[in-house]
C-alpha cells in the first residue's frame, strides 16, 4: 500500500509518500511546495493543487492522509492554512477519492507512542522507521512523512 502524508502551509507545505509492504516501510519521495509568503493567495492556492495533483498522477498512492489544524490564537494564520489543507483535499479527492485526517497528537502518539513528543523525536521515529541515513532537509516533509506513516499503520487494506 502507498501513502501520500501531508503536512499543510501556504508558504511550505510537505509530502511525504511511503510504500508499505508486510511489516517494512520505504520512503518512496518527500519534499516540500514552497512559496513566496507576499504571492497572491489565488496562485498560491493554484500551485499547491497542482503540485499535489502532479504527485499523485506521477505516484499513485492508494490513500491520501493530511495533518489537521489545531487551533492557533492566530485567526488570519488558521484561515490561511484553511486555504492550503484545502487546495491539497480538493487535488486528493479528485483523483483518490478520500482523504484521512489526523491531529499533530495521533500523528506523534503513532509514531513515538507519545501525543506530546517534541519535533525532533518525531524525526528520529520517521528516519528510523524508514531507515534513512540523510537528515531530512525540511521538518515540514518530515512531518509529512509521519502523517503518511502514521496513516499506513491505522488504515485497513484497500482494495
Amino acid at each position: 500500500m502507498r501513502a501520500l502524508g501531508i503536512d499543510p502551509g501556504l508558504v511550505h507545505l510537505g509530502y511525504g509518500i511511503v510504500d508499505k509492504n508486510g511489516d517494512k516501510l520505504e520512503k518512496v519521495v518527500y519534499g516540500c511546495i514552497n512559496q513566496r509568503a507576499g504571492e497572491n493567495l489565488s496562485k498560491r492556492v493554484k500551485k499547491i493543487y497542482d503540485g499535489i495533483f502532479e504527485l499523485i498522477q506521477t505516484y499513485h498512492p492508494d490513500i491520501i492522509a493530511i495533518e489537521q489544524i489545531f487551533l492557533n490564537k492566530n485567526i488570519k494564520s488558521a484561515l490561511l492554512l484553511g486555504h492550503a489543507r484545502g487546495a491539497a483535499m480538493a487535488a486528493g479527492m479528485n483523483a483518490v477519492g478520500k482523504i484521512f485526517e489526523y491531529t499533530p497528537l495521533e500523528v506523534k502518539q503513532a509514531l513515538v507512542g507519545y501525543g506530546r513528543a517534541e519535533k525532533q523525536q518525531v524525526s528520529f521515529m520517521v528516519k528510523k522507521l524508514l531507515n534513512l541515513y540523510e537528515p531530512i532537509a525540511s521538518e515540514d516533509a518530515s512531518d509529512a512523512l509521519a502523517v503518511a506513516i502514521c496513516c499506513l499503520h491505522s488504515q485497513t487494506p484497500v482494495r
